[in-house]
């Protein structure tokens, strides 16, 4: 989720562009949520559209007819257009959440975009860029995505949610773990949890307008969680990943050789096979940090509730 923008490997874009871009490089945000919405549809998800004020948030939804709702929050997306100047609209161009979603068999599944991407910014007054900058985890950011969650709930049948989020995205979904009582299980991937560190290491102005999930790390002990950190990621480096999960008494998994935007599709449904393991006590120290293997030279390269309108 990099306050300044990072190169995208070129493995992720080749990849995206096969998943969701057949027919050529879409670059309008119009075009990028069109590409969506084909690919999501594919995997039947059905497009929604959350009011949760001051914004409606775009999501993609798979009801089905047992299980928890499992949720995929995107990261910030096109963030930044410069080093020093914000992107005027934040659809992503490379939507890592959806690539990994529509490797996911839940039978009820969402994939949740963030407040102002995929139509937000030309329909909601409350798109500025500060709500994709400085105040991208803002408390009224966090209450919207809650509201959209109580809404796919309903709409889903679910009555609980394990929530899944990449890079920003997983800032996100921490922050909602540790406000809903809904939450059966918090997984986040390459996400800086702890906000006040990660900005510190990097040199970057810290976001002031934004909650930090580390301050919240005790709400979050006893939930069942998995931090899944890349091995090679100069823009969350594990450290930042390893501090937040110690506290919050969960284990993280080192992925070796992968990059914060590298190749996280391609070992995801060996990583998503692990999601049952979740709903058990885990036998792991709340520090320890377990290293996934990659089967293939490809891929080693690479209590608390928000209860909104429900």
């Amino acid at each position: 989720m990099p306050s300044t923008p990072v190169r995208t490997v070129p493995r992720l874009a080749v990849l995206l562009a096969a998943v969701l871009l057949p027919a050529g490089c879409a670059t309008a945000p119009a075009e990028r949520r069109a590409a969506v919405d084909a690919a999501a549809r594919s995997a039947g998800l059905s497009p929604r559209h959350f009011p949760a004020a001051p914004f409606t948030l775009a999501g993609w939804l798979r009801t089905g007819d047992s299980g928890p709702l499992v949720v995929y929050i995107e990261g910030d997306g096109h963030a930044w257009s410069t080093v020093t100047r914000p992107s005027p609209d934040p659809t992503p161009h490379n939507p890592v959440a959806l690539a990994l979603a529509l490797k996911d068999p839940a039978p009820r599944l969402l994939y949740l975009g963030r407040p102002c991407q995929y139509g937000g910014v030309a329909t909601d007054a409350a798109c500025t860029t500060r709500i994709w900058t400085s105040h991208r985890f803002a408390p009224e950011v966090i209450e919207a995505l809650g509201r959209a969650l109580d809404g796919a709930e309903r709409a889903s049948g679910a009555e609980r949610l394990v929530l899944v989020g990449y890079s920003g995205g997983g800032v996100a979904a921490a922050l909602l773990a540790a406000r809903r009582t809904d939450v059966a299980a918090l997984v986040t991937v390459a996400a800086p949890l702890d906000l006040a560190a990660w900005t510190a290491a990097k040199g970057l102005t810290p976001l002031a307008g934004s909650l930090d999930p580390a301050r919240e790390a005790g709400l979050l002990v006893g939930l069942p969680q998995w931090h899944i950190a890349g091995g090679r990621d100069r823009v969350v480096p594990p450290d930042v990943i390893s501090g937040f999960a110690a506290r919050a008494g969960a284990p993280v998994r080192l992925v070796p050789g992968m990059e914060h935007d590298g190749d996280w599709p391609a070992l995801w449904p060996e990583l998503r096979a692990a999601f049952p393991a979740l709903c058990r006590p885990s036998r792991s120290s709340p520090s320890s940090i377990a290293r996934l293997q990659p089967q293939d030279a490809a891929a080693r390269s690479a209590g608390r509730s928000i209860r909104g309108s429900r």
